[in-house]
């Protein structure tokens, strides 16, 4: 079993003892969604798998964020922040600007890429590097910005 999937387990353990409800569900909707990805793969999952749904599941959270903030429900806004922040807790320490660079940079020099139609190449490296540890939207922008 993946470190990622044992302590998350261990959360939701951890949580039902305590009585702490919106985190018990929070960590058992996550459970849910590593557990049927296993189902559909039929295969127990990596870290880097694991990685991969926690990323994604930030991501729609912070698309809901924003409509919820731009239609005033603080409420729903605020539900989500928290959701963001305990996903959060299982993701590595995000990257800096200077080491994105670095690592777009690495994979510009590896690859040889030297347009846009080299994107491909840049971002298949840089993926497995920085998932988790970055908006993976955001690096794109920027691997596009070096090679435009």
């Amino acid at each position: 079993m993946s470190e990622l999937k044992t302590a998350i387990a261990d959360a939701v353990k951890t949580a039902m003892k305590a009585g702490e409800k919106d985190r018990l569900s929070t960590l058992r909707m996550v459970s849910a969604a590593i557990k049927q990805k296993e189902v559909d793969e039929r295969r127990s999952l990596e870290d880097a798998d694991v990685l991969a749904i926690l990323d994604k599941m930030v991501k729609q959270r912070r698309e809901s964020l924003e409509q919820y903030e731009s239609a005033g429900r603080d409420d729903l806004a605020s539900a989500e922040r928290a959701e963001i922040a305990l996903i959060g807790e299982f993701l590595p320490q995000p990257l800096t600007d200077a080491e994105i660079d670095a690592l777009i940079d690495a994979a510009i020099d590896e690859t040889g890429a030297e347009s846009v139609r080299d994107m491909g190449k840049v971002m298949g490296i840089i993926k497995p590097k920085a998932q988790g540890r970055a908006d993976m939207g955001a690096v794109s922008g920027r691997v596009k910005g070096k090679l435009g």
